[in-house]
């Protein structure tokens, strides 16, 4: 009959899309919002039919000719994309080597890796250059990223990752991670790391070793971070055992998360960067801990139009301009080459 509705569909919930698609869910209800992506609400939640996804996969595979500035979500994916995903309510993983491959990115366009808004305004300015490819952004954290270019998941990735051994930002990490696979790290820009507390900062959380207090509620980021590493070396070296830290295991994926559950009371001091907390009038900051964010590429990917572009846009007035003038980073060095591994 005409408009029955079949019940024996597949379902997802946006989180289990992103999970598909490998962007975050902000993107998916971003792309459901535009009318990209077909979705239905039962109560206030949205779900994804299987038939709907798969559809807007098979139309952004057919329309990589054409695809319009600004859109950063739209990055055609391999048929088995939906592999191993079956009608069952348990939500399951999808293969991390199933959704890109490096002749994949070399064919539809760029994956950046990160979640800083300067990757947002970088992203942009590429746009303007190269209205025909498709810039994806992915949002993961530091070490998870690495991985990513290590696998060709990912053709540009962020880091702030603290050695403590050497004191040092990230080249130790990208060796460790990248084994074989020559790489340059470019400055971004300088964050300045430290904790959100309430406004006067009432239990006076001052130093990492304050996180050990029985009366110090703490909010975490996820492993992989570049914030939780940076916590688990400052931890290491106050000799703090994790389980010393009320509060340890309890994670957010972002530092706005961190920020807003120490501003609605839930935890007394989370870990992020400045930024943030210029954001969230209800918190004070207090700085700990400056850090180098940095671009890493593949070396031998650098003489390939995109690459040049980027490293153009870095060294450019306008762009280094839009950045110092939202705020809360250090433009020094960008563009600078850092080191390589």
């Amino acid at each position: 009959m005409g408009g029955e509705i079949s019940l024996s569909n597949v379902t997802y919930t946006p989180e289990e899309v992103a999970g598909i698609l490998k962007i975050s869910k902000f993107t998916v209800y971003e792309m459901i919002k535009r009318g990209d992506l077909s979705a239905y609400r039962i109560g206030r939640k949205f779900r994804i039919e299987n038939t709907d996804l798969e559809n807007y996969i098979r139309k952004s595979k057919g329309d990589c000719s054409t695809p319009t500035a600004g859109n950063t979500t739209n990055l055609a994916l391999p048929a088995n994309a939906l592999s191993g995903f079956t009608g069952s309510e348990e939500r399951i993983t999808p293969d991390p080597h199933s959704a890109f491959s490096g002749s994949t990115l070399l064919e539809q366009g760029l994956v950046i890796c990160g979640q800083d808004i300067v990757l947002d305004i970088l992203t942009r300015h590429l746009e303007k250059q190269f209205s025909q490819v498709r810039f994806l952004r992915q949002y993961s954290g530091s070490i998870d990223g690495l991985i990513a270019l290590y696998r060709g998941q990912a053709n540009v990735v962020t880091t702030h990752l603290w050695d403590s051994d050497t004191n040092e930002y990230n080249t130790p990490y990208v060796r460790r991670l990248l084994p074989g696979h020559p790489a340059l790290i470019i400055n971004l820009v300088y964050r300045m790391e430290g904790f959100y507390v309430a406004k006067g900062n009432p239990k006076q959380i001052l130093t990492w070793s304050d996180l050990g207090r029985a009366d110090v509620r703490f909010v975490n980021r996820e492993r992989g971070s570049g914030a939780r590493v940076l916590l688990d070396e400052q931890l290491r070296l106050a000799h703090i055992p994790h389980a010393g830290v009320r509060g340890y295991e309890d994670e957010e994926m972002s530092h706005m998360a961190v920020a807003s559950r120490v501003a609605r009371g839930e935890a007394d001091v989370g870990l992020g960067i400045e930024k943030a907390a210029m954001q969230v009038s209800s918190l004070d900051f207090v700085p700990l801990h400056k850090e180098r964010y940095d671009l890493v590429l593949r070396k031998e990917d650098l003489a390939k139009p995109h690459f040049q572009a980027l490293l153009s846009i870095l060294k450019s007035e306008s762009f280094r301009n839009e950045v110092a003038g939202i705020g809360g980073y250090d433009i020094t060095d960008m563009g600078k080459v850092m080191g390589e591994a």
